[in-house]
């Protein structure tokens, strides 16, 4: 049972994903959902590695999560936050070299791919933070933005020679 545990937290990160779209942005439900789910991103691979229970499928729920948890995080936050277009065109570049690199995975592979390289983990952990700080600053949201470019080159690179992910 202990081996399951990290993908246990993975599902009931989906879950709590998609409980937010069911809470009130500014209320303090939305926002401890939030942390929960953000804080079983990190537990969930510690724990598998910790466990010795870490594999490929675990990986690819552990991925799926993250996309869940950033939809449903898009979809309630976009309608409320005010972003300058610029931004909007940055992340649109990010989304491209993100969807580029999964076509190549597709091709070089012949499967999607997502490496779970550090800094795609740092990226994921800073733009957890720097979420709420949109509110009042777009400072840390922009430099997230710049790890997050670098981060998608890279997975990019990975992907196309075929490293270890």
């Amino acid at each position: 049972m202990m081996k399951h545990l990290p993908n246990v937290i993975s599902v009931l990160r989906i879950a709590g994903s998609i409980g937010l779209l069911f809470c009130d942005v500014t209320g303090w439900p939305f926002w401890v959902l939030y942390a929960l789910c953000g804080i079983s991103d990190m537990v969930d691979g510690w724990l598998a590695r910790k466990l010795h229970a870490e594999t490929k499928a675990g990986a690819i729920l552990d991925s799926v999560a993250d996309i869940v948890f950033m939809a449903c995080c898009t979809i309630r936050l976009l309608p409320v936050l005010e972003i300058p277009g610029w931004l909007w065109i940055w992340a649109g570049v990010i989304v491209f070299i993100k969807m580029l690199n999964q076509v190549s995975a597709l091709v070089v592979c012949k499967r999607f791919c997502f490496p779970h390289t550090w800094a795609n983990k740092l990226t994921g952990f800073l733009l957890f933070l720097a979420v709420p700080a949109v509110f009042w600053s777009l400072i840390p949201i922009s430099i997230v933005a710049a790890i997050a470019t670098f981060t998608a080159v890279q997975e990019g690179h990975y992907i196309r020679t075929k490293q270890d992910f």
